[in-house]
């Protein structure tokens, strides 16, 4: 018997799938839902999957609005139809997947369309890391390229990235374009596809990893003495199940890192994540084995990259203590040693840019400017950073030399266009040899910056809504009153300044004066309170949550420990605060 709560419109579109000559499993599937958990089936048919400006992400199973064979197709398609509307020569797509369950299956499908629409495909072989494809897309001089990834999300996630030209993330106005196409394939006979033996399909082998190698080397300080003294900084690396696998342990040899040990329960590609339940290395949860070994074994440093080694998160033993460094402390660490061997070289210079989301620490910014040097803020998403980089290209303005973002995200140099957790490991690395060779770690030389540039803390809490229909509407609602109704006082500090990036204006709210935000539309607010607090607050662009994100600071560091003990709990009483300010 058919359930009562599916609206006639949900109905219809089961029906449609389950007369079309789609496979005999995916029907299963669909009777089987539709015969014991209803709710599930009109979930999964309640719209069409969103292609966001960045692709799709989603749970995979059955349905419109979850990743398929189906989903992709109509994805895939839509962007066949938008390139070749471009009317470009030759048009060609590189493609890679992560290790997930289904993503060779459906980067397959994905080439499978592309090919038979008429358009050349690269496609790896085996798995490989989100910075790989976008390298690749650039490269091989590719129209766009697609990466099968959900980076660390759960295992029953997958998702669809497409990239440009640029070897970006799609911008305006192509992710728009790509947007309209996609929402026109509504009936199955519009989709176009073959097999992999077409001639228009090339596979991507090995010795294409050695391009990637040569230009990641080509950003790596202290060569000589890393291939000299490599081996006596003592590694653990895990790559999290994940792609990581793939290139990190090789990155770490040809540099001269010889003394290395991976996670043996992790180093698996497997989509269960069975020994990452959370591959997120945000999360210490998904650290822990690494940090156990890190510690019983006493090594020095354990490299964490995420899934699709696009980010990487790093643990110090720190006199015997393992110390998570946050991704705004390491890219404090990163910017400094780059800023640093810059001017060791002569090679510094004023056109020369570093780039960090408006999320990220603003000690980033402190430290770039006291080289004389120039720091750019974007949006949160590694996307407006590749974004940048093609601006400065374009003006002849400014020369790239360093993004970061909170959430363990670093590139330096312009071989790709997306975070690379492979060359940050190296980076990273390089810097813990040189503290080694000193006798002190990476929190040595934090503790250093902080008395040079001063005590920035930082801290994030999410807001969870949960997987249901209502979210994106509770965190709207959410936003539109902190918009209208912003608090006056946070933790008895007032608010002097609201930043909006939707309306793209600035409020002085000591002078009333207002100001042009030149930066994209989008739904952030930012606070500066009188004691220089800073707190961010905007809606997930992938996940159900409304993030908030607070940095103090503290520039008179006299007992370094103490000011750390005050300075972490104003920071967490104003995100608590905060956060409960806007769920009353």
């Amino acid at each position: 018997m058919i359930d009562s709560s599916l609206e006639p419109d949900v109905l219809s579109t089961i029906n449609y799938w389950l007369r079309s000559d789609i496979d005999k499993e995916t029907k299963d599937e669909i009777n089987e839902l539709l015969e014991k958990e209803p709710l599930k089936l009109k979930d999964a048919f309640c719209k069409k999957l969103e292609f966001g400006t960045g692709g799709m992400r989603s749970l995979v199973g059955a349905g419109t609005n979850r990743l398929n064979k189906y989903t992709i197709q109509m994805a895939t398609q839509g962007l066949a139809n938008y390139i070749n509307q471009q009317k470009i020569e030759n048009p060609s797509v590189a493609i890679s997947f992560d290790n997930r369950t289904h993503s060779r299956f459906f980067a397959e499908e994905t080439a499978k369309v592309l090919s038979a629409n008429n358009i050349k495909v690269y496609f790896t072989k085996n798995l490989r890391p989100t910075p790989y494809v976008s390298f690749a897309c650039r490269e091989l001089k590719c129209t766009a390229a697609v990466m099968i990834t959900a980076s660390h999300n759960p295992p029953e996630y997958n998702g669809y990235k497409v990239y440009w030209s640029d070897g970006g993330q799609v911008l305006p106005p192509h992710d728009r374009s790509i947007i309209e196409e996609y929402n026109k394939i509504t009936d199955f006979s519009q989709i176009k596809t073959g097999s992999l033996n077409n001639e228009r399909i090339e596979f991507i082998d090995e010795d294409f990893d050695q391009l990637y190698f040569a230009k990641m080397r080509e950003n790596i300080f202290d060569k000589e003495l890393l291939s000299k003294e490599g081996n006596k900084l003592e590694l653990v690396y895990t790559n999290l199940h994940g792609t990581g696998i793939t290139l990190a342990p090789k990155a770490f040899e040809m540099l001269g890192f010889n003394n290395f040990e991976t996670v043996k329960k992790q180093e698996s590609v497997d989509g269960s994540f069975p020994f990452a339940k959370k591959p997120n290395p945000e999360e210490k949860e998904a650290l822990q084995l690494g940090i156990d070994q890190l510690i019983a074994n006493n090594k020095d440093i354990l490299i964490a990259n995420d899934p699709d080694a696009d980010r990487m998160a790093a643990v110090v033993n720190h006199q015997d203590e393992a110390i998570i460094l946050t991704g705004n402390q390491i890219a404090s660490i990163l910017v400094y040693y780059i800023c640093e061997m810059l001017s060791e070289q002569n090679q510094l210079g004023k056109n020369m840019a570093f780039v960090k989301s408006i999320v990220t620490t603003d000690l980033f910014k402190e430290i770039v400017e006291s080289y004389n040097m120039t720091c750019f803020d974007v949006l949160t998403g590694f996307k407006y950073i590749a974004d940048k980089i093609n601006e400065f290209e374009q003006t002849k303005s400014h020369t790239f030399v360093f993004g970061a973002e909170e959430s363990y995200g670093y590139l330096k140099g312009t071989y790709c266009r997306d975070k690379d957790g492979i060359l940050a490991a190296c980076l990273l690395s390089g810097v813990a040899l040189k503290q080694k060779l000193k006798n002190k770690t990476l929190l040595d030389l934090l503790f250093e910056i902080y008395h040079k540039f001063g005590l920035y803390r930082e801290g994030q809490k999410s807001i969870h809504f949960g997987e249901n229909r209502d979210s994106h509407q509770k965190m709207q609602s959410i936003m539109k009153i902190l918009r209208e109704n912003p608090p006056k006082l946070i933790a008895e500090s007032e608010i002097k300044q609201i930043d909006d990036y939707l309306t793209l204006k600035s409020l002085d709210l000591t002078t009333d004066m207002r100001k042009d935000i030149k930066l994209p539309q989008s739904d952030v607010l930012g606070f500066t309170l009188s004691d220089k607090t800073k707190i961010i607050v905007r809606p997930s662009g992938t996940e159900p949550k409304i993030k908030i994100y607070a940095s103090v600071m503290e520039k008179n560091v006299n007992d370094l420990s103490q000011d750390i003990k005050k300075t972490d709990a104003r920071l967490s009483n104003y995100l608590t605060l905060f956060s409960n300010e806007i769920t009353q």
